[in-house]
């Protein structure tokens, strides 16, 4: 994708941080820059399923905003990024984002992310669905989101759950046209045919 590399990451209450704090370092590391906005159950759900401090995790972007605060750069449409990905993104949000509810600075962006036709990636953590979910999903599809759920691909034969995460944020890159920035398995590729995989650093 041409433009700024820049992209905006929110963090909601659903489970699954480990996402976005991957997808952190693996932006940082390709030299993009990262704007990070946390919402208020986000902070809850990292406190829950990591080691890490709200310092942490917040020093793992470039920029922070407050999800209050709509005077934020991201607020605006005339503020260039490549686009905006949920990691992870609550039923909450998905709804509020497909439906144009813009309560907090997290809906506000991403909604921004829409109106501007930039990408936006909502790695939405739900199961079993209600049918309130599936439109809520179809909504947000015809407003021009992916809807991408975190769903792991057991071809590549992972080792650990890391790998899953790995493998996936790697997946969400794809979508910003960043394939080349994590070295995962591909379909097709160094033996990965579903019968006799290899992984690419063994083959």
């Amino acid at each position: 994708m041409s433009g700024p590399r820049r992209i905006v990451v929110g963090v909601t209450g659903a489970t699954g941080t480990v996402y976005a704090v991957r997808l952190l370092t693996a932006c940082r590391s390709a030299g993009l820059e990262t704007h990070l906005v946390v919402s208020s159950s986000g902070e809850l759900t990292r406190a829950t399923e990591t080691d890490l401090s709200r310092a942490d995790l917040h020093g793992l972007a470039d920029v922070v905003h407050r999800p209050g605060d709509f005077t934020a750069p991201v607020a605006s449409g005339s503020f260039p990024t490549m686009g905006m990905v949920v990691a992870p993104c609550s039923v909450r949000t998905l709804s509020a984002i497909a439906y144009g509810t813009t309560d907090n600075l997290l809906t506000r962006a991403a909604d921004v992310t829409l109106k501007e036709r930039r990408r936006l990636v909502l790695l939405f953590r739900e199961t079993p669905l209600t049918m309130g979910h599936i439109r809520a999903m179809a909504a947000a599809t015809e407003s021009g989101a992916v809807v991408f759920p975190p769903v792991p691909a057991f071809y590549t034969r992972p080792d650990s759950l890391a790998d899953v995460v790995e493998h996936t944020v790697a997946r969400v890159l794809d979508q910003f046209g960043l394939s080349t920035v994590l070295d995962v398995p591909r379909w097709g590729l160094s033996g990965v045919d579903g019968r006799n995989y290899q992984r690419s650093s063994s083959a």
